[in-house]
């Protein structure tokens, strides 16, 4: 990520605490990223410049940053991201008016992707996307596919419409049904989801519509059903296309009337809730083999979204991968990383189990290679195109990941071929660690000191290289120069 590209660009901070905001300072001095106003308040009216975005300090309490919020919400209508400084979870409505949160004081890879979430927020919004599109961080991508289908949720989240998510496994497409529901206005209602597939044919009728004492042998007590359970909701139909079709017939019906009655009862239940399906099936052949009513799809398909494979958008993997690590890191699983040139690799495998299996994979690798560094030869046969693997520019993958992944694979070569092993062995971990800090001394050097220059000839990006400097204290030879 290039921070240089918004070096002067203001960042507001709300914190009161003094302490507190000569930490903050030195964070983002360190990194050299924007230039920092400090406020007790949004409203301060000595901001007259709208910031590139705003930072809520950690020692407002849950009422104090829900002030705040609402300010901002108020007053920048969400034009400007927020980065949130907490300890504690949000609730749900707080958590949708925050870009990204973080402990504090942050480690720099984890500022680095708040960093660069905030870059997305504003590369989506010039690709003539809204602003609140960034809120979607479990659909994290910086393809068009994947841009595509948060335009079309923000475009129908509060019409109250039926959805069909069409799509492959593994894609995703609960994902849109829980952010379709999260951005509507039936988020402070239940979203129930059900997989259609999974029930039995004869049990199905009471799953969904409940039954009650005495309706069948087993039926020890009255049950509510899945739609008595969403009501005012959200209710997902997942692997709509596996429903026989004498429960289509009763499903069409209560599409239609929006009245229900439990196995076992006559007596008609309102139903209110808003139907979202999906299916990996294609159901205008299903309709043609007579496998699917045709009048249940059109009723169902008032709006369909359709999920992009991983192999449609592989340019978002190392995205993807780093919120999967992320992720696995803030539920104290331990972490991982992977060179450039793995991820290249990783980028060229064609993903028949799409996001899913690549959430598998980041789990395995995790336990495989407990914080440890992962390269090509480690990754499991399938996905490893081997060291002398050509990387395509020309692919959908953008052109900075290919050479950064070029370099990945050049510098590995380096190493293998490197001196022969002595007789009497090596320390191979001090080895490597004084082979970086010379080649990052040389790079400096040829660079005059110049953080961003050296960077780029060692190819990677600016906050590693200054993390790594202060690893092994270089910040001197920069500051020299």
């Amino acid at each position: 990520m290039d921070l240089g590209a918004v070096k002067d660009k203001n960042i507001l901070v709300i914190e009161q605490n003094i302490d507190s905001r000569v930490k903050i300072k030195a964070i983002f001095d360190f990194i050299e990223y924007g230039s920092i106003i400090f406020s007790d308040s949004i409203d301060d009216g000595s901001i007259n410049e709208e910031p590139y975005f705003i930072v809520l300090g950690q020692n407002s309490n849950e009422n104090k940053t829900r002030t705040h919020l609402e300010q901002v919400q108020q007053k920048y209508n969400q034009r400007v991201p927020v980065l949130l400084f907490s300890d504690n979870e949000l609730n749900s409505d707080l958590d949708s008016l925050v870009t990204d949160t973080l402990c504090f004081p942050p480690t720099l890879k984890k500022l680095s992707i708040a960093l660069q979430n905030i870059k997305m927020f504003y590369l989506e919004c010039s690709s003539g996307e809204s602003r609140s599109s960034i809120l979607f961080r479990s659909l994290i991508g910086i393809s068009q596919p994947i841009a595509k289908v948060r335009q079309l949720i923000e475009q129908v989240a509060d019409s109250g419409a039926n959805v069909l998510v069409l799509g492959d496994s593994g894609t995703g497409k609960e994902v849109v049904a829980r952010n379709l529901h999260y951005h509507s206005d039936r988020r402070d209602k239940p979203f129930v989801p059900i997989n259609c597939g999974a029930i039995p044919a004869e049990l199905l009728e009471s799953e969904l519509f409940g039954h009650e004492k005495g309706a069948f042998t087993g039926a020890i007590s009255a049950r509510q059903g899945r739609f008595e359970l969403a009501n005012g909701g959200t209710l997902f139909l997942d692997e709509i296309g596996d429903i026989p079709l004498a429960m289509q017939v009763k499903l069409l019906r209560v599409i239609q009337e929006r009245v229900f009655e439990r196995v076992g009862s006559n007596k008609s239940i309102d139903s209110n809730v808003r139907i979202i399906a999906a299916t990996h099936r294609n159901l205008e052949h299903e309709i043609a083999e007579g496998r699917f009513r045709e009048d249940l799809f059109y009723r169902l398909n008032v709006f369909p979204i359709e999920m992009p494979s991983l192999a449609e958008r592989v340019e978002d993997i190392p995205l993807l991968l780093e919120e999967l690590i992320v992720r696995m890191e803030n539920n104290k699983r331990g972490s991982v990383r992977l060179t450039p040139a793995a991820v290249a690799s990783l980028q060229q495998y064609h993903w028949p189990g799409n996001v899913r299996e690549l959430s598998n994979l980041a789990e395995r690798l995790l336990i495989m290679f407990p914080n440890d560094v992962v390269d090509v030869q480690d990754l499991p046969e399938k996905y490893r195109k081997g060291i002398d693997v050509a990387i395509n520019t020309s692919s959908p993958a953008t052109k900075d990941t290919a050479e950064e992944a070029q370099a990945g694979i050049n510098s590995h070569i380096v190493e293998k071929s490197n001196d022969v092993l002595p007789e009497e062995g090596i320390d191979l971990k001090a080895h490597l660690l004084n082979l970086e800090s010379s080649l990052i001394k040389q790079a400096l050097s040829e660079a005059n000191g110049v953080v961003a220059h050296a960077a780029k000839r060692l190819n990677m990006r600016r906050t590693t290289l200054v993390e790594k400097m202060r690893k092994y204290g270089l910040q001197r030879i920069a500051n020299a120069s």
